[in-house]
């Protein structure tokens, strides 16, 4: 029975935290209920400064106003004689009979809370308004109401004594209607004063309050935090660890209540499982043949770990097999796929060494060009675009500038066919118009058996350029690629037609030729659109033909080769961790 006594009055965590609630709870309901009657006695007060004691003052202070526009009005009926300005009259008029009566009813409803001595002052302040405006109505306005009135010298006398009277009654009535402001003011700040020294004396007692809380709270955290937080972090702390498979090596002091209890449980339970931790790093390790011995006939974990032990032996055994047939698999695929990649890599630098074959050499460049560069950068190591040149007679030597259907590999089979299509079209050709047109029907013609229900559109955009050095003259032909030349400042665009060199639903219109005169010094570009067409910079847009036409005006006095080193460091700029999209050919020449 003792030991039962002594469970039942045992100092559970139940307990503290009810005993600290019942506390604040009581502190709260104190501070509640007095900050309920204060603020209640203080919205009364403000009702009362609000809808009677501050309309009335307001009232009150119009009254004043009126009294000093009726004076003002009064004066100038007496001393102004002329009838063209009545608007004064009017107004004194208006004053009697409608804006006085209009606050006098207000502040009569008003004035029913007032003190009575109050009402017997204002009472009296309405007696004395109203007597003065019925002087004012009687002995002035109504004297003198026409100009001829004001023209009889008895009327007009007659008419002083009531004025010089009604001087004497306003500054009575001024006296005693300010007195009864100043007392309506009084009382109005007597009120709020009240009102808040409420406010204060509730803000004193709150701010007590807050501090009792406060201390009480901080000497409440000090004990649950001995008590019920530190062991609690403890637990979190470990149960956490043993969530992440880790077993803790803390351990939770003993105390007489549930925390205590469960702090028990869990070493009890820490040391059990370190047994079965020690078993399963040892059957991890490979070691199959540990002992274990469960804690008892229905320790189903142990019994679990006894048979997953002999699965694993087993597991382990047939994977060892796999895994040596995996890997003499994987080592064969991977020679074979590098056998394939070498293949492919040998086949496509070989058709770039057949391709470049086809393309204009140096030295023939050299032999007919003076001053140039050629920036040409393909997309893959082959490519759709390509340049070719030929000496067409003594004094003209033929440029073009293509840029092939596709690119890689497909886009260098057709640079191939393109360029034995010009060259079957050179040997009867000589004019850069009639070289395209028949370029154009010698790539229909070749592509009209590639399989496709209509014919091949495949094909090329070029540019033609025959050099007449001697005669200072260039004949041009181009297909969708323009030509710029730079002459000093001007830059000067020979625009293409705008049809390729290919099956189009133009291709029955002859291609245009142009005849331009060169002067020394001129720079003249032909290029393709892979330059412009490239997306990079900051915001990933194009460069733009715009743009490349600026840039190569901006640099046409430099020298070839620095002009060739300013485009590739534009564009290697330009692209930065960008993909380049398309083969680049760019092609200066200097007259």
């Amino acid at each position: 029975m003792k030991k039962k006594s002594k469970i039942d009055f045992k100092f559970t965590i139940g307990r503290r935290i009810g005993i600290g609630f019942a506390v604040f709870i009581i502190c709260t309901m104190v501070a509640f209920i007095l900050t309920i009657l204060t603020l209640n006695d203080s919205k009364i007060r403000t009702e009362t400064v609000v809808s009677q004691i501050t309309p009335s003052v307001t009232d009150l202070k119009e009254i004043n106003l009126l009294l000093q526009r009726s004076h003002t009005n009064i004066s100038k009926w007496y001393y102004n004689k002329s009838f063209n300005d009545v608007e004064f009259r009017e107004e004194l008029k208006r004053i009697i009979i409608k804006d006085y009566p209009t606050k006098k009813n207000h502040l009569l409803e008003l004035s029913k809370i007032w003190d009575p001595l109050d009402i017997r002052k204002l009472r009296i302040i309405f007696s004395q308004i109203e007597a003065l405006f019925v002087l004012y109505k009687e002995e002035i306005m109504e004297q003198l109401n026409t100009a001829e009135a004001y023209q009889d010298p008895t009327i007009y006398m007659m008419a002083l004594d009531p004025f010089e009277e009604s001087e004497k009654n306003i500054q009575a009535i001024y006296k005693n209607l300010n007195e009864l402001i100043s007392i309506k003011q009084k009382i109005a700040e007597l009120e709020i004063k009240t009102m808040f020294s409420s406010l204060d004396f509730l803000k004193r007692f709150v701010q007590l309050l807050g501090i009792s809380l406060v201390i009480g709270g901080v000497l409440i955290a000090f004990f649950t935090t001995r008590s019920i937080t530190q062991p609690v972090q403890i637990l979190k702390k470990m149960l956490l660890s043993m969530g992440l498979g880790i077993l803790p090596k803390e351990r939770i002091a003993e105390s007489r209540d549930e925390i205590g209890e469960m702090g028990k449980a869990l070493n009890d339970l820490i040391e059990s499982m370190h047994s079965t931790t020690d078993f399963a790093h040892e059957t991890g390790s490979g070691n199959f043949k540990a002992t274990y011995i469960p804690l008892s006939k229905d320790d189903s974990l142990g019994h679990a770990l006894l048979k997953m032990r002999e699965g694993l032996a087993e597991n382990e055994r047939v994977l060892e097999q796999k895994v040596i047939e995996r890997t003499e698999e994987v080592v064969r695929q991977r020679h074979i796929v590098e056998e394939k990649i070498k293949e492919i890599t040998d086949s496509i630098n070989y058709a770039e060494r057949i391709q470049r074959s086809f393309l204009a050499t140096k030295e023939l460049l050299n032999q007919n060009l003076k001053d140039y560069f050629v920036f040409f950068k393909p997309k893959d190591v082959v490519s759709g675009d390509f340049y070719f040149a030929e000496k067409i007679n003594k004094d003209n030597f033929l440029l073009a500038t293509a840029d092939s259907t596709g690119h890689g590999v497909p886009g260098a089979i057709m640079s191939l066919l393109n360029i034995t299509s010009l060259e079957k079209a050179i040997e009867n050709q000589d004019q850069p118009s009639e070289i395209l047109n028949t370029t154009r029907k010698i790539i229909i013609e070749r592509l009209k058996k590639d399989g496709s229900a209509e014919g091949g559109k495949d094909g090329m955009d070029c540019s033609v350029i025959c050099f007449n050095f001697k005669k200072k003259k260039i004949t041009v032909s181009a297909a969708n690629n323009p030509i710029w030349i730079v002459r000093g400042s001007e830059t000067i665009e020979i625009k293409p037609d705008k049809m390729p060199v290919g099956k189009h639903d133009k291709q029955d219109i002859s291609f245009t030729q142009h005849i331009i005169d060169i002067e020394k010094g001129d720079v003249i570009y032909t290029l393709t659109d892979g330059f412009s067409d490239q997306f990079g910079g900051e915001l990933g847009k194009k460069f733009m033909s715009k743009k490349l036409r600026e840039l190569l005006s901006k640099n046409a006095h430099l020298p070839m080769d620095e002009q060739k080193t300013v485009l590739e460091n534009t564009f290697k700029s330009w692209v930065g961790d960008l993909e380049q999209i398309d083969d680049v050919t760019l092609i200066g020449v200097r007259v």
